[in-house]
C-alpha cells in the first residue's frame, strides 16, 4: 500500500491531460475506464489537441472533452490570447482535485499550476525545470532505457503511482463511433453492394510515409484477396500525399476494390472498420481505431516499435522483418524515407499472417 496514495473517495473532478497524436490519444482510454470503474462517483474530463478529440468523444467514462486549438496562433497573438484564455477560464470553473498530465509538454505542468488541483501526476524528468517539480505532487517513474513496455501500459503508470492497479478487463481501449457514423458507414457499404457482407479493410496509408509499405506490394496483396474472393474496402485520410499514394495503388489493381479514401471522419472510420471482417494496414491511427473496435488486425511494423505500439488486447498479427535495427524511429533508412525493414516484407509473408487471424474462414 502506497503511503501517498490518493484517496479517489475525496475528489470530485479529474483531468487528463494528453497532448499528442490521434492514436496516442486513443491509447489513453483505458486511464478513464479504469479510473471511473474504482470510483464511479467521479467526473472526469479530458484536454487534448481539437483535432484528435474524436478519438475520446462519446467514452462512457467521460464527462466532458476539452480542446486546444493548433490554429489558434494563426489568428494572431490577441486571437491566440482569447482561445488559451477561455480554456483556462472553463478548466478552472471545473475545480479539479486531480490532474493526470500523460505527456512531456510544459503546457500540462503550468496548467496544473493554474488550476489549483490538490493533486498532479506526471512523469519523472530531469529535463524539464523547477516549474514540473513543483507542479505535480505525484511523479511515475519512466521505463529504463533498453526495456520496452506497451504504451497502454505506461499510460496506466500514471494511475499504479497513486494506488490504483487496473485489472487487466480494466485496460481495454474503450472507443465508441455514435449512432449517426454507423448510420452513414451503413448508407455507404449499401451503395457499394456491401450491406451485411463480410469484408477486409485496409488502409495502407500513414501521415509518416515511411512507415509505409512498398505500393506494389500493396497492390499485390488486395489482388490476392480479391482473387480469393474477398470484398476490400479502401480507405486514407483527406490528406494530399495519402490520396496520392492510394491513387498510385489503385492504378495497379487488375480488379478495383470499393474506395472510401477521403469520405470518413474518424468516428466514421471506426464504425467501418468495426464492420470488417479483418483490418490490414501499417502502424497509424487507423490500426489502433479497428483494434479499439475489436476488429483481429494484421498490421506491418517497420522502424516504430511494435512491442510499444502494437495492436491491443485484440486477435493479432503483427509482420515485420529481423533487420537487427529495427526499431529504429528513423525518418527512412538514412532519412531517405524508405525503410528497408519494410521493403523487405513480403507480400507472401502478409497473406500467411491474414490466413493466421482469420483461421478457415
Amino acid at each position: 500500500m502506497l503511503k501517498d496514495a490518493v484517496d479517489l473517495s475525496s475528489l470530485h473532478r479529474v483531468l487528463v491531460i494528453k497532448l499528442r497524436h490521434h492514436g496516442d490519444v486513443l491509447l489513453t482510454a483505458p486511464v478513464f475506464s479504469a479510473l471511473k470503474s474504482r470510483a464511479p462517483h467521479l467526473e472526469i474530463d479530458a484536454l487534448v489537441y481539437r483535432d484528435t478529440a474524436e478519438m475520446l468523444t462519446l467514452h462512457p467514462a467521460i464527462s466532458q472533452v476539452h480542446t486546444i486549438d493548433r490554429n489558434w496562433k494563426r489568428h494572431g497573438l490577441l486571437g491566440q490570447l482569447r482561445g488559451e484564455l477561455g480554456l483556462l477560464s472553463a478548466l478552472r470553473a471545473r475545480h479539479y482535485d486531480l490532474v493526470i498530465h500523460l505527456t512531456e509538454h510544459n503546457r500540462g505542468a503550468w496548467l496544473t499550476s493554474l488550476l489549483g488541483a490538490r493533486h498532479g501526476v506526471a512523469e519523472k524528468r530531469h529535463d524539464k525545470g523547477p516549474l514540473w517539480d513543483i507542479a505535480f505532487t505525484h511523479f511515475h517513474t519512466p521505463i529504463g532505457r533498453g526495456n520496452v513496455r506497451h504504451t497502454v501500459e505506461c499510460n496506466l503508470d500514471a494511475l499504479r503511482r497513486i494506488g490504483i492497479h487496473p485489472a487487466p478487463e480494466e485496460r481495454k481501449v474503450t472507443l465508441v463511433p455514435g449512432a449517426e457514423a454507423e448510420s452513414f458507414v451503413e448508407q455507404k457499404l449499401a451503395e457499394h453492394g456491401l450491406a451485411g457482407q463480410p469484408f477486409i479493410h485496409i488502409h495502407p496509408t500513414s501521415r509518416w510515409l515511411f512507415k509505409c509499405w512498398p505500393e506494389a506490394n500493396m497492390a499485390a496483396l488486395i489482388d490476392a484477396l480479391q482473387g480469393a474472393g474477398q470484398r476490400v474496402v479502401l480507405t486514407a485520410a483527406p490528406d494530399a500525399a495519402e490520396a496520392a499514394m492510394l491513387g498510385r495503388i489503385k492504378g495497379m489493381l487488375a480488379t478495383p476494390a470499393v474506395d472510401l479514401s477521403g469520405q470518413l471522419n474518424l468516428k466514421q472510420l471506426a464504425a467501418l472498420a468495426g464492420r470488417a471482417k479483418l483490418f490490414v494496414g501499417v502502424d497509424s491511427a487507423p490500426m489502433h481505431i479497428a483494434a479499439a473496435m475489436g476488429t483481429p488486425t494484421v498490421a506491418l511494423f517497420g522502424p516504430s516499435g511494435d512491442k510499444e505500439w502494437g495492436p491491443w488486447m485484440v486477435r493479432h498479427r503483427i509482420v515485420t522483418s529481423d533487420h537487427a535495427c529495427r526499431p529504429c524511429g528513423h525518418d527512412g533508412c538514412g532519412g531517405g524515407k524508405v525503410s528497408d525493414c519494410l521493403a523487405t516484407i513480403s507480400v507472401a509473408d502478409v497473406l500467411v499472417a491474414v490466413k493466421e487471424v482469420m483461421g478457415d474462414e
